[in-house]
């Protein structure tokens, strides 16, 4: 630059010169952005699929790679279990164990090169194939070295070769991700193998499994990648699991041995729940169940038969008293409600095992043996069930009360009255004593629903109610979670009390009129108490409960009206016009007492009227045009007008089928063609009008409705035509999926390409020309993913390498 100009002609040409370079970067900056563009337009632009719009891709370009290599690597390992296990000509055992340990090697070796070149996905799914052609390698080995070896002991000792080599094999190639969890999965076999072939029993299987479970837990504790942690913990679950129901058999059959593997079970599971915070409640359910049934078993084997429930469920109750916090506060708070939990399962597990009485009370009546109004009167049901089952219900109700809780205030009532309905059966009563308790507790459930639902005295019917006692928060996470729930539940005694009691009182008014129909008078006497219990229930009550008593009421006049029509010897359908008179009176009525229930209670005895005047026509048009007359009364309301539905479009599809069936026709694709075809334009034509609707809600209906039954169809036809029409399909429809990348088209049609590849190796005999093996088309079908999917990484790789070029250049 000239320093001998002047300084303001030297200002002067310095502001030009960066003027024109701010105008260089600006138009560099433009082209850079504009070659941007252009690299990533094929990825952020699809060809538009189906419809020819654009819409944004569903999946990425990763994703979609991943998708066909591992369709590859499924395929070649299909084929490489047909290879193994079905034929290749007339080569025998040897020579396909020779050629599978160098395709083995070769798939073993090949991720360390495709690895150094940056292809980690192809070498992920080529290391998945070779560790499970080291499965088929073991199988060749000891169908050609060791055919007189002990399967079971060499599945062992292979199980554990095959975890130490697919270790180390993932130890010296640690971008890998499958080797170490698959050696962690085979890892869990040795043991539980080995205690079975060396002759042990359940028991030392069983404990076989729990030294592997300790394994598993350990493992857990140590920093190791997820995909290990996930397949440990998962492992664990399963063998824990099979090991405590292991450990619950042999409690019945052999105590002792039960109890201490259950104590080992619940050991472990207390370990597990102290250790892992997140699942501390779900681990300490687990923990207390075997611990329950460790201390009951003995007790149980010690004492009669039908002392067995009552000594678990004590067992349950005792275990569910550390849910007080102040009882057990070393006991951390998540696990202490595991534990209480656990208790209380063990506890309803019992009531569920003392209910059979209590059904019996209330549904015994309806299995009759004598005729209506005959005078006899059957045996109480259930005879001889142990008198304990009320000793249990009573035992639960005692420590439902002793919480202090709103819900075991509840639990209390509901067990209550269950063991007051269990005493007719338990007691064997006689009929007038059996007939009496039903209708006292009949009475006595109406009045607390009455009671429960009805507003406090001196307030209005909106005034809020006390706030009911809430429990204890436990610490943490969990512990909020569970003031929510506390705080989300009804009061008590509330509108969950009332209707229990509702539901418990209909259910004893039920039981007793069934009874009543041993003898004419007994009939007449229980309907009318019955139907006065729930008029003054409508009356007195309030809310939803008020509604339900006069719909209970309108069913016990409908029996009345009944009863007097079989008594007077009335036709059947003359009793149906008679049975009219109830609709009327309750569509009469509705103007005053607006009940939902009382109307359809109402409109049921109408329909039974209906079908009651059925075998004489003219009586059937009079019951028609009288019920007529009732509805069209009923329809003066606005808010009974009600009408439309999709009915239509059903009937008719329904009728298209039914024409095809009488045509004899028998190919699924009839059926589903024609859906499928409107399906798919619909799909195409929402996508043009939303390209951002998912290709699930587009394509997923249509493409499910063909390839679904097709695939049904082609497991149950020997022939290859269909086969290989739904396979070609599949494909293509894959492809497709892959190129636009849409993830229902991809997922479907990938799916339905497995499933007809693993159909076409069923069959032990050629399929095309009858001279290739089955094996032949799902190879060169896997190897053509794994080639594109190659490429697409590679391809892939190149292009962020270019970019990572350019954006050093910016």
């Amino acid at each position: 630059m000239d320093t001998n100009l002047p300084p303001v002609e030297e200002l002067r040409r310095i502001d030009a010169e960066l003027t024109r370079l701010d105008a260089r970067r600006a138009e560099l900056l433009a082209r850079r952005a504009w070659l941007l563009g252009v690299l990533y337009a094929p990825a952020a632009r699809p060809a538009a699929p189906f419809g020819g719009v654009a819409a944004p891709p569903e999946t990425s370009p990763r994703g979609a790679q991943n998708v066909l290599l591992t369709l590859g690597g499924t395929l070649l390992a299909i084929a490489a279990l047909a290879f193994t296990l079905v034929s290749w000509g007339s080569m025998g055992i040897a020579g396909r164990s020779a050629v599978l340990l160098a395709v083995t090697s070769a798939a073993l070796a090949a991720p360390a090169v495709l690895l150094r070149r940056g292809l980690a996905s192809t070498a992920e799914a080529l290391g998945a194939l070779g560790l499970v052609l080291t499965v088929l390698d073991a199988y060749a080995l000891h169908r050609v070295a060791l055919p007189g070896t002990d399967g079971t002991g060499y599945a062992a000792g292979a199980s554990a070769v095959l975890a130490g080599a697919w270790a180390g094999y993932g130890g010296l190639l640690p971008r890998l991700r499958v080797p170490l969890p698959a050696a962690v999965a085979a890892a869990q076999l040795p043991l539980s193998l080995g205690a079975a072939a060396a002759g042990g029993g359940p028991a030392a299987v069983a404990w076989a499994v729990l030294v592997t479970v300790a394994g598993d837990l350990l493992l857990l504790g140590r920093p190791a990648g997820l995909p290990v942690r996930i397949t440990a913990g998962a492992s664990a679950a399963v063998l824990g699991s099979w090991a405590l129901l292991t450990g619950g058999w042999l409690s019945l059959t052999e105590p002792w041995s039960g109890a201490a593997l259950l104590l080992g079970c619940a050991a472990l599971g207390l370990y597990a729940a102290r250790a892992a915070r997140p699942a501390a409640p779900a681990l300490a359910v687990v923990a207390g169940l075997a611990a329950v049934g460790a201390v009951a078993g003995p007790a149980r084997a010690a004492l009669p038969g039908e002392w067995a429930v009552p000594v678990y469920t004590v067992c349950g109750l005792a275990l569910a008293a550390l849910w007080r916090p102040v009882r057990a506060a070393w006991i951390p708070a998540p696990v202490r409600t595991g534990l209480g939990l656990a208790g209380g399962s063990v506890a309803a597990l019992g009531v569920l095992w003392a209910l059979p009485p209590v059904l019996g009370g209330l549904l015994g009546p309806a299995d009759r043996s004598t005729g209506v109004w005959s005078g006899a009167h059957a045996a109480p049901p259930l005879g001889g069930y142990p008198a304990t089952a009320a000793l249990v219900l009573l035992l639960g109700a005692v420590a439902a009360g002793a919480t202090g809780r709103p819900w075991g205030r509840w639990g209390a009532l509901v067990l209550g009255w269950a063991f007051l309905m269990a005493l007719p059966v338990v007691l064997e009563l006689s009929y007038a004593a059996g007939l009496a308790v039903r209708l006292v507790a009949a009475a006595g459930a109406l009045a607390v629903a009455v009671r429960s639902g009805a507003p406090a005295r001196g307030l209005p019917e909106s005034a809020p109610e006390a706030p009911a006692e809430v429990p204890a928060r436990p610490e943490g996470a969990w512990g909020a979670s569970w003031t929510a729930g506390v705080a989300a539940a009804p009061p008590a005694p509330g509108v969950l009390t009332a209707w229990t009691g509702f539901a418990a009182g209909a259910a004893a008014a039920a039981s007793a009129a069934l009874l009543a129909l041993d003898a004419r008078g007994a009939t007449f006497a229980v309907s009318g108490v019955l139907f006065g219990l729930f008029a003054a229930a409508a009356v007195l009550g309030a809310g939803a409960v008020r509604g339900a008593a006069a719909g209970a009421a309108v069913l016990v006049a409908a029996g009345l009206v009944g009863a007097g029509a079989a008594a007077a010897g009335l036709a059947p359908s003359t009793a149906g016009l008679l049975l009219l008179l109830v609709p009327a009176g309750t569509a009469a009525l509705a103007t005053r007492v607006r009940s939902a229930a009382a109307e359809a209670t109402g409109g049921t005895v109408g329909l039974v009227a209906l079908v009651l005047t059925v075998p004489r026509p003219a009586v059937l048009a009079l019951a028609l045009a009288l019920a007529g007359v009732v509805a069209a009364a009923t329809a003066l309301r606005p808010e009974r007008r009600r009408a439309a539905s999709w009915l239509a479009a059903a009937l008719f599809l329904g009728a298209a089928w039914v024409r095809l069936a009488v045509w004899g026709v028998a190919v699924p694709e009839a059926y589903t063609l024609p859906v499928t075809v409107p399906a798919l334009v619909v799909g195409v034509l929402r996508r043009r009008r939303d390209p951002a609707a998912s290709s699930w809600a587009a394509y997923g209906p249509g493409l499910g409705i063909t390839l679904l039954p097709g695939l049904v169809a082609v497991w149950s036809d020997p022939a290859w035509v269909r086969p290989l029409l739904l396979g070609a399909g599949a494909l293509a429809v894959t492809l497709l999926g892959a190129r636009f990348r849409l993830q229902a088209p991809l997922v479907l049609g990938g799916v339905a390409l497995v499933l007809v590849g693993v159909h076409e190796l069923a069959p032990y005999v050629v399929q095309l020309v009858g001279a290739l093996p089955r094996w032949l088309p799902p190879a060169a079908a896997g190897l053509l993913l794994l080639a594109v999917g190659a490429t697409y990484e590679r391809r892939l790789r190149e292009a962020r390498a270019l970019r990572e070029r350019l954006a050093r250049m910016g």
